[in-house]
């Protein structure tokens, strides 16, 4: 049996979609991660790195990727941190496609950051119970 793919999409890929590929990997036996953004940043953001090193993940070797055709027919399952991803989803793929509805971490104290990172774990520990994990 194939492991599951699910890909995290959001517009810069330096941030939310980026945390939850890691937390995915991180807790995954069996399924696999990949992050991708419509708009992509050229590095992972500083503060991701350091809040997830934080929770004793680290992300340094992580890079921004483009989000693909290819990448959106691989995956099992397609989780977008918001709606602004949506329209670069076609229509043919939306049957397996999960909105979060994240806030984007742009602007915000590193406190209010840490909060919506401890969010994107309590979504990954959901799939977990859902066996996506």
């Amino acid at each position: 049996m194939k492991d599951k793919i699910i890909l995290f999409v959001c517009k810069g890929n330096s941030g939310r979609s980026q945390m939850a590929e890691a937390f995915f990997n991180s807790l995954s036996k069996e399924g696999k991660a990949i992050s991708a953004g419509t708009l992509p940043d050229k590095e992972i953001h500083p503060w991701t790195i350091q809040l997830m090193k934080e929770v004793g993940i680290d992300v340094t070797q992580q890079k921004p990727k483009l989000l693909t055709e290819e990448l959106i027919r691989k995956a099992d399952k397609i989780i977008i941190m918001d709606s602004d991803s949506l329209k670069d989803i076609s229509s043919e793929n939306l049957s397996k496609l999960e909105n979060w509805q994240i806030e984007k971490l742009l602007g915000k104290p590193i406190e209010r950051v840490r909060e919506i990172r401890d969010e994107i774990k309590k979504k990954i520990e959901q799939l977990n119970k859902e066996n996506y994990l």
